[in-house]
């Protein structure tokens, strides 16, 4: 390594997953022309790297977020674009940080042409603040981990259903919990003693969690919020329609209708699920399938049992749709929802939509996937979007549905933000 060559990263190298850094580099020549690479192994041991090259200004410093990459994993101006643009190095694989006790650990090293490293810093990215409570939850039925934010509160409480995958993914309720929300996660099946797979769901698990939620000490606000994501959008969509005391719910490219599984309720079936047709995948050339057109139409008559009666529910819909959604058509289940609500005469609700957006709508910052192994279709799938416009609405995104959960769930003190 060059020791005149200095790589720096702003504010600090230790940071919250969903916070920006900016990637200063001095000491090159004048007009050096330079590779930045970032690499970082994930949770199953999966390696992630991307790279861009850039030129040093007259006196010798690089700085991303006022400098074009001119080749590489991204080109043009882009302040975090080493992190989003990052790419496993064998197909199908999706970024898995699921854990909220350790960082997200990213190396970023600076390069000549040639391939010698010049310089090189480490950047820390933790999904928990400083203060932030973790603490597992097994009581009844209930399997999950509860955060809660340093302080006294009260704080708005919110009910993270992430997806509908098997066992626990911590990273969003974790970062809710260090923006000032009180936040349970559950699994519905694969997570400590469930069973590894189930042929039904029951929303008295969702009703037991809500209890659950509302009665923490600290929590401030006279309802809940629900954030959801994929299936657990439409688990959402049921939560809100027959059960108390949910004032806010994100759902985020899901479907309408119940989906995958029947749904059942006091011991009786409320839903049946919508079925989708297998013959109506496309194949691609990289071996993924799309499956954006297998869905059944809910609309139609022999469907009609599988729609979720959202325009029952007394809370606020923040709902979400990328236009790329390669999974479904999210945008189309999300403008069927607000054209029914507007014909009941509803006005609880907003919508957003993202061109170039796919499926997987995460925290920010976070490596693009655009393929990995579908647990309902048994094989790969291609997610959609354009990592470029994917990760700007990511950005967007985690800001708005902050926004949302703390404007329905309002508290009477002002919440504690955790920093690190």
């Amino acid at each position: 390594m060059s020791n005149q060559v200095r790589l720096r990263l702003l504010p600090s190298a230790r940071c919250l997953f969903d916070e920006p850094v900016q990637v200063k580099v001095a000491g090159l020549r004048s007009k050096q022309v330079v590779t930045m690479r970032v690499r970082s192994t994930d949770e199953k041991g999966v390696v992630f790297t991307s790279s861009a090259t850039y030129r040093a200004d007259n006196s010798g410093t690089i700085d991303l977020s006022r400098d074009a990459s001119l080749r590489g994993s991204y080109v043009g101006v882009e302040p975090m674009g080493l992190l989003w643009s990052m790419r496993p190095d064998v197909l199908h694989k999706r970024f898995q940080k699921t854990n909220a006790l350790s960082p997200h650990v990213v190396n970023f090293s600076v390069h000549e042409e040639e391939g010698r490293m010049l310089a090189e810093a480490t950047n820390e990215r933790f999904l928990m603040g400083d203060g932030v409570s973790r603490v597992p939850v097994k009581e009844g039925n209930i399997r999950g981990v509860l955060f809660t934010p340093p302080g006294e509160g009260p704080f708005p409480a919110v009910l993270d259903l992430y997806t509908f995958g098997g066992g626990l993914s911590e990273k969003r309720a974790a970062l809710l919990a260090s923006r000032g929300f009180l936040v349970l996660t559950v699994a519905l099946y694969g997570h400590d003693d469930q069973p590894k797979n189930i042929k039904e769901v029951h929303l008295d698990y969702f009703e037991e969690s809500i209890t659950f939620l509302k009665n923490q000490d600290k929590v401030g606000s006279k309802g809940v919020g629900v954030i959801s994501l994929s299936k657990s959008g439409d688990l959402a969509l049921s939560v809100a329609s027959y059960l108390p005391g949910v004032q806010a719910v994100v759902w985020i490219n899901g479907c309408s209708a119940n989906t995958v599984l029947p749904l059942c309720f006091k011991k009786r079936q409320i839903h049946p699920a919508l079925k989708f047709d297998m013959n109506k995948v496309i194949f691609s050339a990289s071996g993924a399938i799309v499956t954006k057109y297998t869905m059944h139409d809910p609309l139609t008559e022999e469907n009609k049992a599988t729609l979720v009666p959202i325009e029952r529910a007394g809370g606020r819909f923040l709902f979400v749709a990328s236009e790329d959604d390669l999974n479904w058509d999210s945008k189309s289940f999300m403008d069927e929802m607000v054209d029914r609500l507007k014909r009941h005469g509803k006005e609880n609700f907003e919508s957003v939509s993202y061109p170039g957006a796919g499926h997987y709508l995460e925290p920010p910052y976070g490596p693009y996937c655009p393929s990995s192994f579908h647990g309902v279709a048994g094989m790969p799938v291609l997610w959609g979007g354009e990592p470029r416009s994917h990760a700007a609405a990511e950005v967007h995104l985690w800001r708005k549905m902050q926004e949302f959960l703390r404007t329905h769930l309002n508290c009477n003190k002002t919440q504690t933000k955790s920093k690190l």
